[in-house]
């Protein structure tokens, strides 16, 4: 739990390891776990998740500052960041544990969320309607230590570090190169 002057975020979208790479170089990010949230089994397993069947989706649990950086920028990196529009999947990782979620802690962020989309879709920003579900946080759990971190300690080793979540992080650092940490 974070201290007074922290708020937590909970965001899906898309495959942990590659939105944690993102998420982790954001200035005035505190802290970023991978797990699992929105499911009805207890304590989950990455194995369990991939099935499809146990309701969660792979999603981050963000810790930050809001002095620093905004719930509405988190929401700006949330979305520039993945694709919205494409229901239970981004890029080759099906199923709904890849849905594109935002997990609201409180009303202002539900509401801020909601204003979000409205101003997406009013702005044409996407040719395809966007399906970010709005899902009520309710518990999270903590991914196994071995996703934890999981693109800095492999993304040399891993060809799926290399080839998908590389490729995502260069984008992100040039889109946002004035919200990383230096």
């Amino acid at each position: 739990m974070p201290d007074n002057n922290l708020s937590v975020a909970t965001l899906g979208n898309g495959c942990f390891w590659c939105t944690e790479a993102v998420f982790q170089q954001l200035n005035g990010v505190t802290k970023v776990v991978s797990g699992y949230s929105g499911g009805s089994v207890e304590n989950p397993t990455y194995k369990q998740v991939c099935t499809g069947t146990t309701g969660h989706a792979e999603c981050l649990q963000i810790t930050y500052d809001p002095s620093v950086i905004s719930f509405e920028e988190l929401l700006e990196v949330f979305w520039k960041t993945h694709d919205p529009t494409t229901l239970n999947r981004q890029g080759n990782d099906v199923g709904t544990q890849y849905r594109s979620v935002v997990f609201y802690h409180n009303d202002e962020q539900k509401v801020k969320t909601e204003q979000y989309i409205a101003q997406l879709t009013a702005n044409h920003t996407y040719s395809d309607p966007i399906v970010t579900t709005l899902e009520k946080y309710t518990i999270f759990y903590p991914a196994e230590d071995y996703h934890q971190n999981y693109f800095n300690l492999n993304g040399d080793e891993v060809p799926y570090c290399r080839f998908v979540v590389r490729p995502k992080v260069e984008k992100f650092q040039k889109m946002f190169k004035d919200k990383i940490k230096h």
